[in-house]
C-alpha cells in the first residue's frame, strides 16, 4: 500500500468494468471524472467493459476463439459451437461490418442483414419461429412492416452477437454474460473463497483480453490512483481481476473499490484478501470518502480521517473501518459529469425484443442523469431504504439540472437523457419540464417513477411536451392487499388511471412487478396476472417484466420479518458479501412455477399477443380462476 507522502502526484482513472452495459456507459465514472475535475484533480476514464466485448469480437478476436474451439474435444461441442463451426467463415466476414453497423456508422448494410441471406445464424434464431405466419411469409413483419428495414436489421443483428456470447460461454468462460458476468462468484457470497479460488484459477482469453486491455491503459495514463466502481453482482469478478493486473503492473498504483454492488453488499466486509487487489474500499455516495482519501495520499490529513473506507492494518493484517463523519457533497455541489475520454462513437445500439419501451435500455446511447439523491418516498418494503442511496434524499433546483443537461449536450453532441433516479419526485420533474419549455432545451428523456396520483393528466402533458418519451414505475403485485402491505402508497386503481395518462399524452410505460412477496397466495397472484392483462388492454401499460421477491438484509422484511408473517433462515458467518437471505413463508406457494407461466405471458402481452385469453392458459399446471371483475380496470378508468 502507498504511503501517505506530500509529493505524492494524483493522476486518477475511473475504470468501468465487465459487464454492465453496451450500448451507453454506466455513469459512475462520468459522475467521478466531472466531480474530481471541478475540484482540480487530474482525473480521466475508460470503459473496459465496452473495450472488452469490441475486442473479443473482431475478427482478430474470433480467429483467437476458434483457436480455443479447434482445441475443444468434439464430446463438448454445443449447439452454439457447433453453428461456429459450421459457419466460421462467414462469422469472420461479417463481424466488424455488423459491429460498424450496430454502431451507426453503415447504416445501408440493413438491407443485407435484413434478407437474412447475410448473417450466419446460430441458435439464438430460433426464437424468430414464435412469428412465423401461416402463409409462410416474413415472421417479423408484423412487428417492422415494410418500412422498419433498420430496426429489424438491428434485431438480427443483436441475434447474431447473442450467438457469440453464447459461443464465448460455452467455449471460453460458462461465466460469460453481456450483463451478468460470473455474477454468482459475488452476489451475496458470506465468503470471498469462490472469487479467490476463481482469480487464481490460470487465465482464459477472455481474462488475457481483459488483462491487455488494462495494460494499453495504464500505459497510455500512467495513473496514481485507480479506482473501479462495481454497480452490479455481474462486474465483480471482472472488477478484481484488472486491480489484479494493475497490481502486477506496478504495486505502488493505489487501488480503489466502490460502487452500488460494495454500498449495498460489502458493508460488513472483514476478509483481508480483498485487499491483495483493492487498497481502499469505500461506501455509498464517493465524493466525500474519495476527498477524504486523495488527502490523505497528499498527506494532509491523517489515516484516522478518513470517510466511510475500509483498509487492511499493515501489521494486524485485519480489516479497519475508518469513518470519521464529515458533511456529504451536496447534490448541488457535485459538478456536471462528463463523458470526455469514453468513445461514445463505438458503443452498440442493439435491439432484444420488439417493444417499443423495453428497447430503451439497450438501444440508443443515452446520457443517464439523476434529478435527485435517493429516494422521496422510501417506505417500500421490499426496498433497501435503510442504505443511504435510498434513504437520503437530497434533490438539486431546476435550474441546476437544466444547467448540467446543456453542458453535457454541448460536450456529448446527444440528446437523449435517462434520469437514472430511484424514483424522480414529481414536483422536481414539473420544475425541470418547465424549465426545459422555457429554454426550448429540445431534449428527450424517460426514467423512473412511482404511480402516484400527483402525476395528473396535465402534469403528464406537461412532462410530454418537455421531451418526456417514456416512464418506468412499480406497479410491483397488482393486489390492494398486497400494496398496502408494502407500503407503496398506491392502488390499483389510481396505477391504472396514472399510466392511462402518460399513455394518453403519448408517453411509454414500463410497469416493474413482483411475485413471491410474504403472504402471497396463488390465488394472489392469479388476481395480478389479470389486473396486468387488463392494464395492457387497456393502453395503460406498453412493457413490463415480473421478477422473483428477494429479502435482502438492509430492506423492512429483512429488518422486521415478523411484521410481514415470514421467518428468516439463519445465516452463515459473513466475511465478503451480504445481502439476500432466505426466508420461510407459512403460505408454501411454489412462486417458482407460477413465474414460468407469469414471464411467458408478459412475454406475450409486451407482444400484443394473448390479451384475449383466461390467464389460467399462461401456467402449465391447474390454478384457480381470477377473482377479478373482467371490466374492472375499464371501470376504473370511466370514474
Amino acid at each position: 500500500m502507498t504511503s501517505a507522502s506530500p509529493d505524492f502526484p494524483i493522476r486518477v482513472l475511473s475504470l468501468i468494468p465487465p459487464m454492465t452495459q453496451l450500448n451507453t456507459p454506466y455513469p459512475s465514472t462520468a459522475y467521478l471524472t466531472g466531480f474530481l475535475r471541478s475540484r482540480g484533480f487530474e482525473a480521466v476514464q475508460e470503459d473496459l467493459a465496452l473495450a472488452l466485448v469490441l475486442r473479443l469480437l473482431s475478427r482478430t478476436g474470433l480467429a483467437e476463439v476458434a483457436g480455443v474451439v479447434e482445441r475443444l474435444p468434439l464430446a463438448q461441442h454445443t449447439e452454439s459451437i457447433k453453428a461456429f463451426v459450421a459457419q466460421r467463415a462467414q462469422y469472420f466476414a461479417t463481424i466488424q461490418p455488423v459491429i460498424a453497423f450496430l454502431q451507426g456508422h453503415d447504416s445501408t448494410l440493413a438491407h443485407r442483414i435484413a434478407s437474412r441471406q447475410y448473417l450466419p445464424e446460430g441458435p439464438r434464431f430460433a426464437t424468430l419461429d414464435v412469428y412465423v405466419d401461416d402463409e409462410g411469409g416474413d415472421p417479423l413483419a408484423w412487428a417492422f412492416g415494410a418500412l422498419g428495414l433498420n430496426d429489424k436489421a438491428k434485431h438480427l443483428a443483436t441475434l447474431y452477437l447473442n450467438d457469440l456470447a453464447d459461443l464465448l460461454r460455452d467455449a471460453i468462460d460458462s461465466r460469460f454474460e453481456f450483463v451478468r458476468y460470473a455474477e454468482s462468484l459475488a452476489a451475496s457470497q458470506a465468503s470471498f473463497e469462490s472469487l479467490a479460488q476463481a482469480l487464481a484459477a490460470p487465465r482464459n482469453l477472455i481474462d488475457d483480453t481483459l488483462a491487455l486491455l488494462t495494460h494499453e491503459a495504464l500505459n497510455l495514463h500512467t495513473p496514481t490512483v485507480v479506482l473501479i466502481s462495481v454497480p452490479f453482482p455481474g462486474s465483480v469478478y471482472a472488477a478484481f481481476r484488472i486491480a489484479q493486473t494493475v497490481k502486477a503492473f506496478n504495486p505502488k498504483i493505489v487501488t480503489l473499490l466502490g460502487g452500488g454492488f460494495v454500498n449495498t453488499e460489502l458493508r460488513e466486509l472483514t476478509e483481508p484478501r480483498v485487499f491483495d487487489y483493492f487498497d481502499y474500499v469505500t461506501l455509498d455516495s464517493g465524493e466525500r470518502p474519495l476527498l477524504s482519501l486523495l488527502a490523505y495520499l497528499q498527506g494532509q490529513r491523517s489515516k484516522k480521517r478518513l470517510v466511510r473506507t475500509y483498509l487492511r492494518d499493515a501489521q494486524t493484517q485485519t480489516v479497519q473501518y475508518v469513518n470519521m463523519v464529515e458533511p456529504e457533497v451536496p447534490f448541488e455541489e457535485v459538478g456536471t459529469p462528463t463523458w470526455d475520454g469514453l468513445p461514445l462513437d463505438r458503443y452498440l445500439s442493439l435491439l432484444d425484443m420488439l417493444n417499443p419501451m423495453h428497447r430503451l435500455w439497450s438501444d440508443g446511447r443515452w446520457n443517464k442523469l439523476t434529478v435527485a439523491h435517493g429516494c422521496y418516498w422510501k417506505k417500500c418494503s421490499f426496498c433497501d431504504v435503510s442504505l443511504d442511496y435510498i434513504g437520503r434524499y437530497e434533490s438539486a433546483s431546476a435550474t441546476v439540472l437544466v444547467d448540467r443537461i446543456d453542458a453535457i449536450v454541448q460536450e456529448t453532441r446527444q440528446t437523449g437523457f435517462h434520469f437514472v433516479d430511484e424514483a424522480a419526485p414529481p414536483k422536481s420533474l414539473k420544475a425541470l419540464a418547465t424549465e426545459l419549455i422555457k429554454r426550448d432545451t429540445g431534449i428527450s428523456w424517460w426514467g423512473n417513477i412511482r404511480f402516484e396520483k400527483t402525476f395528473t393528466p396535465a402534469l403528464c402533458e406537461l412532462l410530454a411536451q418537455s421531451g418526456c418519451i417514456a416512464v418506468s414505475g412499480g406497479l410491483e403485485v397488482a393486489s390492494d392487499r398486497l400494496l398496502t402491505l408494502m407500503k407503496k402508497g398506491v392502488s390499483v386503481d389510481q396505477v391504472a388511471r396514472v399510466t392511462r395518462a402518460f399513455s394518453d399524452a403519448g408517453i411509454l410505460v414500463h410497469a416493474y412487478l413482483m411475485y413471491g412477496f410474504p403472504t402471497q397466495t396463488v390465488q394472489d397472484t392469479v388476481d395480478a396476472l389479470e389486473y396486468v392483462r387488463q392494464l395492457f388492454a387497456n393502453g395503460c401499460i406498453q412493457s413490463g417484466f415480473f421478477h422473483r421477491f428477494t429479502c435482502t438484509v438492509h430492506s423492512p422484511v429483512g429488518l422486521n420479518p415478523q411484521e410481514y408473517g415470514v421467518t428468516l433462515k439463519p445465516l452463515p458467518p459473513v466475511s465478503f458479501a451480504k445481502n439476500d437471505v432466505l426466508f420461510i413463508d407459512p403460505t408454501g406457494v411454489d412462486h417458482a412455477a407460477l413465474g414460468v407461466g407469469l414471464r411467458k405471458a408478459i412475454y406475450n402481452y409486451m407482444h400484443g399477443l394473448g390479451l384475449e385469453e383466461d390467464v389460467r392458459s399462461w401456467f402449465d399446471f391447474k390454478v384457480p380462476r381470477t377473482t377479478v371483475a373482467r371490466q374492472r380496470i375499464e371501470r376504473a378508468l370511466g370514474q
